[in-house]
């Protein structure tokens, strides 16, 4: 039930923040009511994050002020925001998995009391929410979702009243989703405040009473979600009409890549086993896999790009064994990856954005010859980078982890878009990515495999799995199981194929006149 009050919890006035070269908040001015869910939307470096980071006491404002039920707030630090009863659901989740839920709990808490009593309090809490947890659980043997739980439980056991989530749903299924706003709507219930970050703008929709919408650093809208469309709302976020993509009919060629009965052990202790998984994707095709976080996702781009090697025989180019070639030789040959870990795995973050595309592009476009490096071509393929996809930055100088996560997500998925590969794998696409961006990359994608490239992408973006692939198939705890074809999936279909459910109904691939998987 909505019970939004007439009175504010927190009252922002004229925040400013300013850093070299980019003014990230300019004069942003907002309430949130007691009891109200409120969303916060823009475009990638719209400013979104260093607002919150001021709410949340992480960076100090330049200028403007703030309230919290009509007594000054300006927190220091996070740990006197959460004493004035601010709390935040990280986008990436701050948990050790060689601990348990009560041990990372507990580190959260400035007094935590005896473990046995956490646990009880942790239990109590988490199943009256409808978020059950085992307080002795292994972190790193719960599902994404699981540990997002952890988080939000280590929250409430603050006794919050607002609390931050950014992008909560991007690591859950649509089950899960649910669940998720359930909870959201029960803390509602007891008077209690959510801003809620999110690029899911169906979601805000139907979860969220007012939205607050920011652009280049500026408030430029405030609307009821409830009344406006989802394109609506995204046309607010970057001044422009909305771009949908086009998925065209293709004629799909021979198979460029065949891996078969790949099995590989885990690497880690909380990794994931991969068992006998099977793909034979052909020129032109776009082969979408789906899947929680932690079920194998990142050991399947591994193998694909070289970066895990594997038996010859288990994985073929062209009918070529190449089980046993590193990523470069991979590269030379045609196989392109984007790993998830935009930061540390697809871009050095002290490097600047020339260096990056260096990098990765070398060898493929030719920006190096006898161990010298061509400079001003690299230069100019990283400006090509930033003007085809909009890459939102001071210049190609900048380093990666100066940029907003979206663009720099942007910036990553293009780089190995313009090398024209034959197969791109790339993992999680758009993640944290606006929606005009969103809509970018994906034609992006489509019209890659147009042009006759193999596509796998492997995302947690249902929607955008059923926009953009041919084919569908779901990975859980690294088994792939075999593919159907979009056209016939449902959301809820695809969220039981995740959760380990086999699509009984469906044909298999192999059961049709030309496999793809």
């Amino acid at each position: 039930m909505n019970i939004v009050s007439d009175e504010n919890l927190l009252e922002i006035s004229g925040l400013t923040k300013t850093y070299p070269g980019v003014k990230a908040n300019d004069d942003v001015s907002f309430d949130i009511g007691v009891g109200e869910i409120h969303a916060l939307l823009g475009e990638n470096g719209a400013g979104k994050s260093t607002l919150v980071k001021m709410i949340y006491g992480l960076v100090k404002p330049d200028a403007g002020k703030m309230q919290l039920l009509g007594q000054t707030y300006a927190p220091s630090e996070p740990r006197a925001a959460r004493a004035s009863g601010v709390a935040m659901v990280f986008q990436h989740f701050s948990l050790f998995e060689a601990l348990d839920v009560a041990e990372n709990i507990a580190l959260g808490m400035e007094n935590p009391p005896k473990m046995q009593d956490l646990a009880a309090q942790i239990r109590d809490v988490s199943e009256s929410y409808g978020l059950p947890l085992d307080p002795a659980q292994l972190v790193g043997d719960l599902s994404a979702g699981e540990r997002q739980r952890v988080e939000i439980i280590r929250c409430l056991l603050q006794n919050p009243k607002l609390l931050i989530m950014d992008e909560p749903t991007s690591v859950l299924t649509p089950q899960e989703v649910e669940i998720l706003f359930h909870t959201l709507e029960k803390l509602r219930s007891e008077g209690r405040s959510i801003l809620y970050i999110s690029h899911k703008l169906e979601e805000i929709r139907t979860l969220c009473d007012t939205a607050t919408i920011l652009r280049h650093g500026k408030k430029v809208a405030t609307c009821n979600p409830r009344v406006e469309t989802a394109r609506a709302m995204a046309e607010m976020m970057v001044d422009a009409t909305l771009h949908v993509p086009e998925k065209k009919q293709r004629n799909v060629g021979d198979v460029v890549l065949k891996i078969d009965n790949l099995s590989l052990p885990a690497l880690s202790m909380f990794g994931t086993s991969l068992k006998d998984i099977n793909i034979s994707i052909r020129t032109g095709e776009v082969l979408g896999i789906g899947g929680v976080a932690g079920n194998g996702q990142d050991e399947l781009t591994s193998v694909v790009s070289g970066e895990i090697k594997s038996p010859d025989h288990e994985i073929k180019l062209h009918d070529k064994p190449i089980g046993k070639l590193g990523p470069n030789q991979r590269r030379e040959l045609g196989i392109l990856a984007a790993p998830e870990e935009r930061l540390g795995h697809s871009a050095s973050p002290n490097m600047s954005l020339t260096e990056n595309a260096l990098l990765s592009a070398s060898r493929r476009k030719a920006l190096e010859s006898n161990g010298f490096i061509n400079w001003r071509q690299t230069s100019d393929f990283a400006k090509e980078i930033i003007k085809s996809f909009d890459v939102r930055t001071p210049s190609e100088n900048t380093a990666a982890r100066a940029l907003s996560g979206g663009n720099l997500q942007k910036f990553v998925v293009g780089r190995e878009i313009l090398q024209d590969p034959e197969v791109l794998i790339v993992n999680q696409p758009t993640w944290g990515v606006d929606a005009a961006a969103a809509a970018t990359i994906r034609q992006a994608l489509l019209d890659l495999a147009d042009q006759g490239a193999a596509v796998i992408v492997i995302s947690q973006d249902l929607d955008e799995l059923l926009e953009i692939s041919d084919w569908f198939a779901a990975l859980n705890s690294g088994e792939l199981s075999k593919p159907v074809e979009t056209t016939s999936l449902s959301l809820e279909k695809i969220g039981l194929m995740m959760g380990g459910a086999q699509s009984s109904d469906q044909p298999a691939l192999s059961e049709l006149a030309e496999p793809a998987v």
